[in-house]
């Protein structure tokens, strides 16, 4: 899927620019030293996640009460 289908009405969203960055004249060090910057981003969206879904969760659970 491209970012532009996921992101149409926000072109300047950084992560569509991040997309569109030419990787070409990066180094292989520049390249693994950007994967590690992206997982540890990836890593900090999942938390967020289950911390969501956890809230979510609780809140679904006191109301059923």
């Amino acid at each position: 899927m491209d970012l532009d289908e996921l992101f149409p009405d926000r072109p300047d969203d950084p992560l569509v620019l991040l997309g569109k960055q030419d990787l070409d004249p990066l180094s292989v060090h520049e390249l693994e030293a950007r994967i590690a910057l992206l997982e540890a981003e990836i890593a900090r969206v999942k938390a967020k996640l289950a911390n969501a879904v956890n809230f979510r969760a609780s809140a679904d659970e006191l109301f059923r009460k």
